[in-house]
C-alpha cells in the first residue's frame, strides 16, 4: 500500500458520525486512549490507537445520513478495478470514483444491509497542510 500522510496507515478505517466532532474526538481520546492524528477543520478528525484508526466525522455528511451514523473506509490497491467489479455485480453505488486533493481516489457503495462503504486508493503522498489539514503526530 502506498504511503500518504493524509490518511491513516490502516487497511480498514471505521468512520463514526457525531453532532460535535471535536467533543467526540476529545471524549474518545480521554476515555478510550485514542490520540489525535489529523484534524480537518472541525468536521473530521482522524484518531489512532495502536495499529488501528478511526475517523470521527460530522453527522449529516453524505456517508452519515438518516440512520447511518457510521461507515467503513477500506484501502485498496486499485480503486477503479474494484469499482468496476462491484458495479458489475449490481451493487448500489453512491459515489463513483473521484480523485481528491488529499491524495486519495475513492468511491462509495451501499451493502445489502444498508451499510455505507468507501473504498480508497492512495494516489499520492500529500502534505495535509496543502489542503487545510493539521497533522497532529
Amino acid at each position: 500500500m502506498r504511503h500518504n500522510r493524509s490518511i491513516p496507515n490502516a487497511v480498514v478505517i471505521p468512520e463514526l458520525a457525531y453532532s460535535d466532532v471535536p467533543a467526540a474526538a476529545k471524549w474518545l481520546c480521554e476515555k478510550f486512549g485514542f490520540r489525535e492524528r489529523l484534524r480537518i477543520a472541525s468536521h473530521r478528525i482522524q484518531l489512532l490507537l495502536g495499529g488501528g484508526a478511526v475517523v470521527v466525522t460530522e453527522r449529516g455528511s453524505a456517508a452519515a445520513q438518516a440512520d447511518n451514523v457510521h461507515s467503513v473506509l477500506v484501502r485498496v490497491e486499485n480503486v477503479d478495478q474494484h469499482y468496476a467489479k462491484t458495479s458489475a455485480a449490481g451493487v448500489r453505488i453512491i459515489r463513483v470514483p473521484e480523485s481528491y486533493p488529499f491524495g486519495e481516489r475513492q468511491y462509495t457503495a451501499e451493502d445489502c444491509g444498508g451499510h455505507i462503504w468507501t473504498f480508497s486508493q492512495t494516489i499520492d503522498d500529500i502534505d495535509p497542510a496543502s489542503w487545510g489539514g493539521i497533522l497532529c503526530t
